[in-house]
């Protein structure tokens, strides 16, 4: 269960629903006039009743799907989906050099800017040319490295490519062989530097991404992050940054189903719908 029996805010949540209940019972037994061989009944009927609103409630909170926050007056929903069949801008994250190379060691098919250059570019010179001769991200080339495979301009973190209806975005570096890793300080400052890249060029749409840092990141002096303390972050860090999306526009992250049965969205919403 992602949500515990004991849960603090499911119990709080319940309580609430039970003075309601219990104003409207009382109330309603000042009018009603009870026979002493029904009260019995009535009592266990009524203490069914609770238990029933309890484990629906609590059934409910363990199976959420979707849910939708309100951040800085702008909405960020997140459900469960294919990031590729939404609509609105996006975010595919790449590494710190902007690899294209779809070779099983630079990228991995699997991985999902494996999966947007495979299906979109026959040929990736096609993508690496979009690349070089964006203006706006040049701005954030911190140097060359000097690699034995791959591309050797390095990128600032959180730097965005605008590619049609795609954002690329250089979230990972890459250790000497080619393993993609982040330190917590790399990823929160990568995603508030993602936040502002947005805030310049989204441009009204939809701004969609996935959770990112979850697969095969591997963070160094905290090896045991959960998707749900990733998730956390992704959307303090939206918070923070005090972006807006004015409607319709929005912000939206989308999860596999194998991080949705990692993650309790009842207790995200919990945690920021105040």
């Amino acid at each position: 269960m992602k949500v515990k029996f004991l849960n603090k805010k499911l119990w709080k949540e319940y309580y609430a629903t039970l003075s309601i209940v219990s104003v409207i019972a009382s109330l309603t037994f000042l009018f009603l006039d009870i026979p002493d061989d029904k009260k019995t009944c009535c009592f266990i009927a009524f203490a069914i009743f609770l238990v029933v609103v309890f484990l629906f409630r609590w059934y409910r909170a363990n199976n959420l799907k979707k849910i939708s926050l309100k951040i800085n007056n702008s909405t960020m929903e997140i459900e469960t989906g294919d990031i590729f069949l939404e609509d609105g801008f996006k975010i595919i994250p790449f590494n710190e050099f902007f690899d294209t190379k779809v070779d099983g060691t630079l990228i991995s098919k699997n991985t999902l800017n494996g999966q947007y250059i495979t299906r979109f570019y026959l040929n990736p010179s096609d993508l690496d040319k979009t690349i070089d001769s964006d203006s706006h991200s040049a701005e954030y080339i911190l140097g060359k490295c000097e690699r034995k495979t791959g591309k050797t301009n390095q990128y600032r973190l959180g730097t965005i490519i605008k590619n049609g209806e795609y954002f690329l975005l250089a979230f990972t570096h890459f250790d000497k062989d080619n393993r993609a890793f982040l330190e917590i300080n790399d990823f929160t400052s990568c995603l508030m530097n993602m936040w502002n890249e947005c805030d310049i060029h989204y441009g009204g749409n939809t701004v969609v991404l996935p959770l990112l840092g979850s697969g095969i990141t591997r963070f160094r002096g905290y090896e045991n992050i959960t998707d749900q303390e990733l998730l956390e972050i992704i959307i303090w860090t939206f918070k923070v940054s005090r972006i807006r999306f004015q409607y319709p526009a929005k912000a939206k992250i989308v999860l596999t189903n194998d991080c949705l049965d990692k993650i309790s969205l009842y207790d995200i919403k919990k945690r920021f719908e105040a």
